[in-house]
């Protein structure tokens, strides 16, 4: 049987992205930065660690900005 993967899943989440640019070294450090409000996405402060990413999205930590590409996953 032939299983269908949702493209949500395929995405990477925000903290995963944190980790993998090494802007945070573990997942506790992304999970503080992100609820306290120090991560923008697309320029809106993103506080859920848990928000999928889509190639194109501009990630923000103090003032340096991040392009998220497709070949990450």
């Amino acid at each position: 049987m032939n299983q269908q993967i949702p493209q949500e899943e395929h995405r990477i989440r925000l903290d995963q992205f944190l980790k993998l640019q090494g802007i945070t070294s573990t997942g506790g450090m992304a999970k503080q930065r992100i609820q306290s409000g120090e991560v923008l996405v697309n320029g809106e402060v993103e506080i859920r660690r848990g928000r999928r990413l889509r190639p194109g999205d501009r990630v923000t930590v103090e003032g340096e900005i991040y392009l998220v590409e497709e070949d990450l996953w």
